[in-house]
């Protein structure tokens, strides 16, 4: 069977083509399509199905954009309700392609709407497990209480995984491959493994911890423990892909464009993508530092946890080279008709940030507030200043009231990416010439 895995790192996204006798089939799909028609073309084959498992949370699919430029045939679960073209694919529907059987079997538990999707053929089965089974987890089962056709509560979702764990894969095999959509780093499960992106079945009842609880209340209870938080995007991205997102690229010629811009706009957000550096020496007063340099940042999780979904922006880029690329960032979390216009900066003096005094802070820390970033499960393992006032970044512009302003403002996280976001976010929000907003950077190793 020759399946071909494509990773996406900025999200830990898993998607995947499998190819038979000149045919094709995608499963779960990215936002841009053109990858899965190059393979197509390479290989002289045609996409004739998309398999979506559910309508994901943590980003937007390409699966109608594929059906209507390849003609290719949707499947996914008829409790979906999709509003694109499809065909139900549940419990004991088949479909073949090439020599390939592809059958279905419901698995609940992420999402009230998963389906597992099998491929047979001959003695080997491989399992397109979606956000249900992971290496070393399961998908979150708090993601469906606000959106999609069908809700569900976390604890309903749970004892749905809890059945799907132990009598709906019961009936698969040991030596099933399992291919799952999300790998370490994803916000879709909080123990996924780091090792590998794909397992086998009988592996995974060795060595996952779902398998081995075999105490429904048991099980529940640490599937519903410590769950990471949920970015403001995940029930837009829901929505976008029930319906069937847009063609990927179809807003971009309509984005305008201030390049070298003298004047900062005051009609919407400015996000500023360039590295902590340059925005620190010369930036637009206001601007959020959420930076996209480096192609695995987590750029689109940060943009969608601060940004509200449907909140207008503006994307301060380094060059105007960069605006396709950040475009299609933007469009993996269904963002993109929010941005009002690139900018590039002209050869002007805007504004620049403080520079943190290093020994002085470390000499004389109380003589500050000191603002902690992190998520709560991380202050929780390790709280690095007794004094520090937690805030997840997730949080912070809905509770910059929370921070005193009677001394200055000093920001961490763990490494530095988050605290230049952060406190970015705070010297915009405070508006303040009164009280510095210094960021810590990757100098909080020093503390750790």
């Amino acid at each position: 069977m020759n399946i071909i895995q494509f990773t996406y790192k900025p999200l830990s996204h898993f998607s995947y083509a499998i190819i038979s006798n000149d045919e094709i089939a995608i499963v779960d799909p990215e936002r841009n399509p053109y990858q899965y028609y190059a393979l197509a073309k390479k290989h002289n084959a045609k996409i004739v199905a998309v398999f979506e498992t559910h309508p994901h949370a943590d980003f937007v699919s390409s699966h109608l954009q594929i059906h209507k430029e390849t003609g290719a045939t949707i499947y996914t679960s008829e409790k979906v309700n999709a509003d694109y073209p499809h065909k139900t694919f549940d419990s004991g529907d088949t479909v073949t392609i090439g020599d390939i059987e592809f059958s279905a079997v419901n698995s609940p538990g992420h999402s009230p709407d998963s389906i597992t999707v099998i491929a047979t053929q001959g003695e080997d089965v491989a399992l397109f497990t979606g956000d249900t089974l992971f290496v070393g987890d399961v998908g979150r089962p708090d993601l469906r209480e606000g959106s999609g056709h069908l809700k569900a509560t976390r604890k309903a979702m749970a004892k749905s995984m809890y059945k799907t764990i132990n009598k709906v894969y019961a009936e698969l095999p040991d030596h099933a491959l399992v291919y799952p959509a999300h790998g370490a780093g994803s916000l879709c499960g909080k123990g996924m493994s780091s090792n590998s992106t794909s397992s086998t079945l009988g592996n995974e009842r060795l060595s996952n911890w779902a398998f081995n609880v075999k105490n429904e209340g048991e099980f529940m209870s640490e599937l519903l423990d410590d769950q990471p938080f949920i970015p403001k995007y995940f029930n837009k991205a829901v929505s976008i892909n029930k319906d069937g997102a847009s063609n990927y690229d179809e807003n971009f010629k309509g984005v305008i464009e201030y390049y070298k811009t003298k004047v900062a706009p005051t009609d919407a957000l400015i996000i500023d993508i360039r590295d902590e550096k340059n925005f620190k020496d010369n930036h637009l007063k206001g601007s959020y530092n959420i930076m996209a340099m480096s192609p695995t940042s987590k750029f689109e999780t940060w943009l969608g946890s601060i940004v509200n979904p449907d909140e207008e922006f503006y994307i301060v880029l380094e060059n105007s080279n960069q605006a396709a690329s950040i475009y299609e960032r933007v469009t993996k979390i269904g963002y993109e008709k929010q941005i009002k216009g690139f900018i590039t900066l002209a050869k002007e003096d805007f504004s620049t940030s403080k520079k943190l005094d290093l020994k002085h802070f470390k000499k004389y820390p109380d003589t500050y507030t000191i603002v902690d970033i992190r998520n709560k499960s991380e202050v929780a393992n390790q709280k690095l200043f007794p004094q520090a006032i937690n805030i997840p970044l997730h949080e912070l512009r809905e509770n910059i009231k929370a921070i005193p302003t009677i001394s200055p403002i000093i920001v961490h996280c763990a490494g530095g990416y988050r605290s230049a976001a952060g406190s970015s976010i705070i010297l915009a929000e405070l508006d303040t010439d009164e009280i510095a907003v210094y960021d810590l950077s990757d100098a909080v190793k020093d503390f750790s």
